[in-house]
């Protein structure tokens, strides 16, 4: 066991690599991979397919899982709960009412992004106020809880009043999907998960105090309460960015956190973190893989499903 801990980064890295290149030969069009390297370095006639769409969608389903696994372990580890994940906040549900109001409204697909992350920062702060309102963990899960019903029951509503063309836009963008974002998008994934990570590598030790409760982590000089701000501040950041862009995606918030702490041999937050990054990549870019395989690209988010959940009960199995 433990020399399966020692490999494991390395591994997972290694694999994120060919998974890449794996999603980048993915596609409408058969492409070698000469041809996808050429496209790469902006030669050859595959340069526009490569550049222009290929690799966007790539390097968002790279950075989507990688964010939202980072997300999944200190929800986790905040909340001490294992099946804890980046939307249990409801963040994304407020995204969604973003993105419900937008279609209703009819301002495009860029709109309904734009309108999504508006929804979800709203929903950050929020949050925020009640972490800072809430000193207990358990009260703020139930808050995120709620607060995800009450914009759920809200979508509803502003479905119930959309046409048909709106409800069609809606769906589409609920679904998931690792495709659209285009430059500025990947971009802005890119600074989230930036921020996300340097945030939770910063007070790993102290989420690894968290781990055995509020009183142990206090009476050891953990700041409890910045802790949980600080976490809930990057795990919003990057749920609500990654869900502007792609929509709402389960399960890798969930499994990934499990699959760094069982390979990785370790609960240590140095090692689960980037675990997690890696792991969440390697979900993300399996679904790109398995989406494109169909005759008809399908949504991600259904291809995310039909992994996780075989992996979660797995994991349920062995306990």
């Amino acid at each position: 066991m433990k020399k399966k801990g020692t490999f494991f980064l390395p591994a997972a890295f290694l694999l994120v690599i060919l998974l890449a290149g794996g999603g980048l030969l993915c596609g409408g069009v058969t492409l070698t991979p000469g041809e996808v390297w050429q496209g790469l370095l902006g030669q050859g006639e595959a340069a526009g397919i490569v550049r222009g769409i290929r690799l966007p969608r790539v390097l968002t389903a790279l950075l989507a899982g990688a964010a939202l696994a980072l997300s999944g372990a200190q929800m986790q580890a905040v909340f001490r709960n294992p099946l804890a994940d980046p939307h249990i906040m409801g963040v994304s549900g407020g995204a969604g009412l973003g993105a419900a109001l937008a279609t209703v409204t009819s301002i495009g697909t860029a709109g309904i992004a734009l309108s999504a992350f508006a929804g979800a920062l709203a929903t950050s702060l929020l949050v925020l106020l009640a972490a800072r309102r809430f000193p207990g963990s358990g009260t703020l899960l139930i808050f995120g809880v709620m607060l995800g019903f009450i914009f759920s029951a809200l979508t509803s509503l502003v479905e119930y009043t959309a046409n048909e063309e709106s409800l069609k836009l809606f769906y589409s963008w609920a679904a998931g999907s690792f495709q659209g974002a285009g430059a500025s998008g990947v971009w802005g994934m890119a600074g989230a998960l930036a921020v996300g990570a340097a945030l939770a590598l910063w007070q790993g030790k102290g989420l690894d105090l968290l781990l055995f409760g509020d009183e142990y982590a206090a009476l050891s000089g953990a700041p409890v309460g910045r802790i949980r701000s600080l976490a809930v501040l990057g795990c919003c950041l990057m749920t609500g960015t990654i869900t502007a862009f792609c929509g709402p995606l389960g399960f890798v918030g969930i499994i990934a956190p499990h699959i760094a702490r069982r390979l990785g041999a370790t609960s240590a937050h140095r090692t689960v973190l980037p675990g997690s990054i890696l792991t969440g990549a390697i979900l993300s870019l399996a679904a790109d893989i398995l989406a494109q395989a169909f005759p008809t690209p399908v949504p991600a988010g259904s291809t995310l499903a039909l992994l996780g959940i075989p992996l979660i009960l797995v994991i349920m199995m062995r306990k």
